[in-house]
């Protein structure tokens, strides 16, 4: 599971170093591959290790491709998909296209989301916390998730 907040900082090559915390594992259950897309929602990216990418895949290589909404979900998921790999020293590159997308300077929060990672701008990430912690954002639980006791 990848879970917790991380304050991070991308050098001016674009690159950012992997919290130790998850470097191991993630040499361990996928080699150090992990693919990068951007969010579908929000200005941020989702990073993915290469085995729970191919699980996204999957769903979507069943999924009707001639409904506009999965055309629509396979360009912006599948075409902005970023195969990128942990160096000796468990940096990554961030393509530059997804900085870009992500509005992604010098600070950056990598968040664990279970099988993904989302990585926002500092401010971005901020910003939306503090307009959920503010009732900003009151978008009602799906039924499925209104029965959990957290």
């Amino acid at each position: 599971m990848l879970r917790g907040a991380n304050a991070i900082n991308l050098d001016a090559k674009g690159r950012l170093a992997m919290p130790a915390r998850y470097r191991d594992r993630l040499v361990d259950v996928c080699g150090g591959h992990l693919v990068a897309t951007i969010g579908l929602e929000e200005r941020c990216l989702w990073i993915y290790p290469l085995n729970e990418w191919e699980v996204v895949e999957q769903q979507l290589k069943v999924a009707p491709n001639m409904h506009p909404a999965v055309k629509r979900l396979n360009r912006l998921l599948i075409g902005n998909a970023n195969e990128i790999e942990l160096d000796s020293h468990g940096r990554f590159v961030v393509p530059p296209l997804l900085r870009d997308h992500a509005q992604l300077d010098k600070k950056v929060m990598l968040v664990g989301q279970l099988n993904k990672f989302e990585l926002w701008s500092e401010d971005a990430w901020e910003a939306q916390t503090t307009s959920y912690l503010e009732g900003q954002d009151s978008g009602e639980l799906p039924p499925e998730l209104q029965t959990l006791s957290l």
